[in-house]
């Protein structure tokens, strides 16, 4: 873990189906193909949102005030239906894969709640510092490959949006 990291694993220690349609969202932060946003829902519920996205596609990490992480992968060519699961297999850059296991498949995205502990951070890290995200299907074989150029101030401010929201009203306002 570089120096530059460590700031990350503290602050993601104590954090750990997407609410009603956005009302409205504040670009905290973007840097190349980033975007960091804090979303109000029409509902009033609130959340932070990272995302790096290109041309149809997208990566995205949602962090909700109950401090749920939620991994979001979109793209307009894959159409789902209303509700199916499958395993997955995520590497970044060619470090150990990482196991998806159950993500819930629907419509044009797949997501996935991170658990709570150790491994979680251990992912969320991994992101920080990557170069490229490979999403792969449980055997292996390659679906989309997400470019994580910008990830470490990105994920930095995803933090920041976190401890913000965590227990708080809504900090958008």
């Amino acid at each position: 873990m570089t120096s530059r990291i460590g700031p990350f694993v503290a602050l993601l220690i104590g954090l750990q189906a997407a609410p009603a349609l956005a009302d409205r969202s504040d670009v905290l932060y973007s840097y190349k193909h980033w975007q960091v946003e804090g979303i109000t829902f029409d509902d009033g519920t609130y959340a932070c949102l990272a995302e790096v996205a290109e041309a149809g596609e997208s990566f995205s990490i949602w962090v909700f005030p109950d401090q749920t992480i939620r991994l979001q992968f979109y793209s307009q060519d894959w159409d789902f239906g209303e509700s199916d699961t499958a395993d997955l297999e995520v590497e970044i850059d060619h470090r150990s894969p990482w196991s998806l296991t159950g993500a819930n498949l629907t419509q044009s995205s797949v997501l996935f709640d991170l658990p709570d502990g150790d491994d979680s951070v251990n992912f969320v890290v991994e992101v920080a510092e990557g170069r490229t995200l490979h999403l792969r299907s449980s055997d292996g074989t390659p679906v989309k490959d997400y470019s994580l150029a910008g990830s470490s101030a990105s994920i930095s401010n995803l933090i920041d949006c976190g401890v913000a929201i965590r227990d708080t009203s809504n900090p958008f306002n």
